[in-house]
């Protein structure tokens, strides 16, 4: 996934940080690089709407309870899997 243009931090480097980015687990300067590139590459910001979305999804639809351990891993593989066949398609 790339814009296209050169980044500081890699494509692949920014999807596989970007729930800790929603999540507010990372340091100061790793926020700062990851938005900095969310701010030039479209596609990883796609990716990171999406995202975004599926966690208030879910956060709005679980309430109080806690969500079972390998529900993320089983949404994040059906949304790669949406995301490829919608890509094929195009």
């Amino acid at each position: 996934m790339t814009s296209g243009l050169p980044h500081f931090t890699s494509c692949a480097d920014v999807i596989a940080r970007v729930a800790e980015f929603i999540d507010n687990e990372l340091d100061q300067a790793d926020c700062t690089k990851i938005q900095e590139h969310l701010d030039e590459c479209e596609p990883c910001l796609r990716e990171f709407g999406l995202d975004q979305l599926v966690k208030d999804v879910v956060k709005r639809s679980c309430g109080c309870e806690t969500p079972p351990q390998d529900l993320r891993s089983k949404v994040m593989i059906r949304i790669r899997e949406v995301q490829v066949q919608i890509t094929v398609e195009d």
